[in-house]
């Protein structure tokens, strides 16, 4: 789905050229990539990175019987 184009004004923000994206045009996350394709610039928001809770949260839980563990005590250790 495309949206309608909208007029932004372009500046300068020490030697780099930049915009402000409109607020209907926000990316998810803090990293994009930008592509130079003619006169059009494509910018694309970068995945964003799960944590740790998200991804095991994501995970199937495993059908498999684990073996039990022989576990014997520490050996003592003199100091």
């Amino acid at each position: 789905m495309t949206s309608p184009a909208r007029k932004v004004s372009l500046f300068r923000n020490g030697r780099s050229q930049a915009l402000r994206i409109p607020k209907e045009f926000e990316l998810p996350g803090t990293e994009a990539t930008i592509v130079k394709d003619g006169n059009r610039l494509i910018i694309e928001a970068l995945p964003q990175k799960k944590t740790l809770n998200q991804l095991l949260a994501s995970w199937e839980p495993l059908d498999v019987e684990f073996p039990e563990i022989d576990d014997p005590p520490p050996e003592p250790v003199d100091f």
